[in-house]
């Protein structure tokens, strides 16, 4: 879905932009150009920066290998 037409940036890219290190709407707005003309997309734009940044990290939450320390 084109999230910012402007720009012709899509949900995909948005997400494909975080997965590539992106932390935060002002890091995927500097990689992809979303929300920079305009602005009328910002607030679709933060909603997938948003839902995605969490979906990764309750996946890097859930594959975490689980670490006990026992006393020497």
């Amino acid at each position: 879905m084109y999230v910012c037409l402007c720009q012709g940036v899509t949900d995909g890219q948005i997400r494909e932009a975080i997965y590539e290190g992106c932390c935060s709407y002002r890091e995927v707005r500097e990689a992809t150009g979303v929300g920079s003309q305009c602005g009328k997309c910002a607030c679709v734009a933060k909603q997938v920066v948003r839902e995605t940044l969490t979906n990764v990290q309750s996946a890097q939450a859930s594959f975490a290998p689980a670490v006990s320390f026992v006393p020497a």
